[in-house]
């Protein structure tokens, strides 16, 4: 048994679904942001950053370049596109959820979602160790 799960976790195959699942949200996100670019802008505005335009097209091309890095691995660069996608979502905590800054029951919403994006980045570093393993 122990060798069908060791073969099944180390196949290509697995290695490659593991990312398509872990950069859903970036992928599905960054998508979303080339049909819906006014609300990716408005985003941008919502949370005071200057040149909302410029930072709207930078998020969704790290949305979409990152995941794609993390999934094919190509040249050996899924690690720069783990760690592209870490980044920004370690700067949306500041940025987007400073939890610190409200009050309740917003602050705890707010708070579980900075939870999860440190989660998340945890799954990314994983990517990230695999990327180099591979």
């Amino acid at each position: 048994m122990d060798t069908f799960i060791t073969l099944a976790l180390s196949h290509p195959a697995a290695i490659v679904v593991a990312n398509i699942v872990l950069t859903f949200v970036f992928w599905m996100a960054g998508l979303f942001g080339l049909f819906n670019f006014k609300a990716i802008v408005q985003e941008m505005v919502d949370v005071n950053l200057p040149a909302p335009r410029l930072f709207a097209v930078a998020t969704i091309a790290t949305q979409l370049l990152g995941s794609a890095l993390v999934i094919s691995n190509i040249g050996g660069l899924g690690w720069l596109g783990a760690g592209a996608l870490a980044v920004f979502l370690i700067l949306t905590i500041p940025i987007g959820h400073p939890f610190w800054t409200y009050s309740e029951p917003k602050r705890t919403h707010e708070f579980h979602i900075a939870l999860e994006h440190v989660t998340v980045v945890g799954g990314l570093m994983m990517a990230a160790i695999l990327s180099v393993l591979a």
